[in-house]
């Protein structure tokens, strides 16, 4: 395996993270993902997150393993996907640091992380914050990396599927504990109870899908996205994004770029 010592570390196993994992490692690099104590992750059927709470987690034949970060670099080349519970980069000496959080503003990672730092989408500028961008806004840019300047600004509008966009996430109402009487996968009617957040029911605007849920019983702020309701009732809801395939690959791009280069 000639990546086999190319460590990378991939902080936040939502989503979009976990197409960056998948990438990665089927083309060969070992890969540790650091995540929360309480992952805010919402699609947690395709998350490596879900091993946090779980213990293991399985994403289309790739096994996320909770684990510690003594670990968690043997884990990585034995194959499996260690995941570390951890607010901050865990000393694995990575050589490159994917920041896949989605905060839409810059946090703590650095430039100086690692040998090559890959940020995603809005709040990071390549040369300043990281290395290189890769863009995560649907459309004809979705998946570049950039080298150069940053990732187009947060619209706040989450991308169309099925004729839905803004009304297809569901957001806390109020802050409090998440509760849900519904589970992901389920199908579900208009005006259909589906739990609620502090203590304030969340209804169905549509029929759909059950597409993901933040994990029960977190803890959210006001507004934050909780939910995500597909009107496409075929909708592959265990499987990674399109979206986050084609992140994914842009970042896999970025790495064999550095490597290309560096060599």
């Amino acid at each position: 395996m000639p990546f086999r010592d190319v460590l990378v570390v991939v902080r936040g196993g939502g989503d979009l993270g976990t197409g960056v994992c998948w990438r990665l490692t089927r083309a060969g690099f070992p890969v540790v993902v650091a995540e929360l104590p309480a992952p805010l992750s919402v699609r947690r059927s395709a998350a490596l997150s879900s091993a946090v709470h779980r213990g293991t987690a399985e994403v289309e034949g790739m096994c996320g393993v909770r684990s510690t970060v003594e670990e968690a670099a043997g884990l990585a080349r034995s194959g499996v996907v260690p995941v570390v519970v951890t607010a901050v980069l865990p000393p694995l000496g990575a050589a490159v640091v994917v920041d896949a959080r989605m905060a839409k503003r810059p946090l703590d990672t650095t430039i100086g992380d690692a040998d090559l730092v890959v940020g995603l989408g809005p709040g990071f500028t390549a040369g300043h914050h990281c290395h290189a961008v890769v863009e995560t806004l649907r459309g004809p840019r979705l998946g570049r990396a950039l080298w150069q300047g940053s990732a187009a600004a947060d619209t706040g509008l989450p991308g169309e599927l099925g004729g839905r966009s803004g009304e297809r996430v569901l957001r806390a109402p109020v802050a409090g504990a998440a509760r849900w009487r519904v589970a992901v996968g389920d199908v579900v009617e208009p005006g259909d109870r589906l739990g609620s957040v502090g203590g304030v029911d969340l209804r169905a605007p549509f029929r759909g899908r059950i597409r993901g849920l933040i994990a029960d019983g977190t803890e959210v702020p006001s507004g934050l996205k909780v939910g995500d309701l597909d009107p496409r009732l075929d909708t592959p809801w265990r499987e990674i994004s399109d979206k986050a395939l084609a992140v994914g690959g842009g970042v896999l791009e970025a790495v064999l770029t550095w490597w290309h280069d560096r060599d």
